[in-house]
């Protein structure tokens, strides 16, 4: 399968082809529910979401390693040694690091503006030193370059049938959404690292702090308190899926089943979480693998629809929208009640 979307890409120099099966070997091992959305999008359109996804869960594995051998100085100095490589691998085109050499590839073949990757490493860089968002508002401003900037990386390689400045701001709040989703999820192991991602006034107000937080992760025991926090969040959360939604129908037919699967599977997690009662502090909320595979079947069935209503290759531009299939919101999108993995 790899060979075949290398093919399909028109990537044929050996070290480029190697680079880019290593970004899809770190999708594939980091972001499972992304990763089974990723098989969704037309083959010859594979490979440059595995390379931005890629070098993201590189850069993150550099940040988060819970591997508490590694000092804050040397993950500073590696993120540090990754920003000169990304900056010359887009500048030239060449770097020793293969990721970052598929990386821009990609951007080269898609024009993505470079300041998405550097909105990026910086928010990346401020992971070593904040541990708490004391608001929303300042939690909404480290995601714009953790979160929003990846899917604005993506709406080129996606394709849309609008201005893509129009689709623009529903692509940035998709990642914010994912992101958010895997903050509510992880509660426990960002904890672990001494990580609150859950803002602080959204938390005071309803009783709860990091000493709480801290208690209950460490006792396993629950608090009421807890679990309205974390509903609340939920609720945040799902008002920023809502603020997403209507930016699939801007897309490229072709590319709409795999964001809407991604969407699904992602708004499942949110009910997973929901109907284990908010216990992310004591273990992980997953969706079940007949759900996963129910709605990646359904997405394969729409995205062989599209390829023969529109016809393979690049987005067209039409000056009308097409109509998508109607779209589920998170909360109804499973049966019954893709970590800064961002989407």
């Amino acid at each position: 399968m790899t060979a075949r979307e290398l093919d399909a890409a028109g990537i044929t120099d050996p070290a480029l082809r190697e680079a880019y099966t290593r970004c899809r070997r770190l999708n594939a091992r980091h972001g499972r529910t992304y990763f089974l959305a990723t098989r969704l999008l037309p083959v010859e359109r594979r490979s440059a979401v595995h390379a931005l996804y890629g070098f993201a869960r590189w850069a993150d594995d550099i940040v988060d390693s819970l591997d508490a051998d590694i000092a804050p100085h040397v993950r500073a100095s590696e993120l540090s040694r990754l920003h000169r490589q990304l900056e010359k691998g887009l500048r030239e085109g060449a770097g020793p690091e293969p990721v970052v050499l598929a990386l821009a590839d990609t951007a080269r073949r898609y024009d993505i503006d470079h300041r998405h990757f550097s909105d990026f490493m910086a928010a990346m860089r401020s992971d070593l030193s904040v541990t708490d968002y004391r608001t929303y508002a300042e939690l909404r401003a480290y995601m714009h370059g953790s979160a929003a900037v990846i899917g604005l990386q993506m709406l080129p390689v996606l394709g849309t049938v609008v201005p893509r400045d129009e689709a623009a701001p529903h692509a940035a709040a998709l990642g914010v959404a994912f992101q958010l989703t895997n903050f509510l999820r992880d509660v426990g192991e960002d904890l672990d690292r001494g990580r609150v991602y859950l803002p602080a006034d959204l938390l005071h107000a309803h009783g709860v702090d990091r000493d709480l937080l801290t208690w209950s992760r460490a006792t396993g025991n629950r608090d009421p308190r807890i679990t309205e926090a974390l509903r609340a969040f939920e609720d945040l959360t799902r008002g920023v899926y809502r603020e997403a939604a209507p930016g699939l129908a801007m897309l490229d037919p072709v590319a709409r089943p795999c964001i809407r699967t991604a969407f699904v599977l992602y708004g499942a997690i949110l009910d997973a979480v929901a109907d284990d009662g908010y216990a992310v502090l004591h273990r992980r909320s997953v969706v079940s693998r007949r759900r996963r595979t129910a709605v990646a079947v359904d997405g394969a069935v729409r995205l062989a629809a599209a390829r023969i209503a529109h016809g393979r290759g690049r987005p067209r531009q039409p000056a009308i929208p097409l109509s998508p299939a109607p779209l589920p919101t998170p909360s109804d999108a499973v049966d019954g009640p893709l970590h800064k993995e961002a989407v």
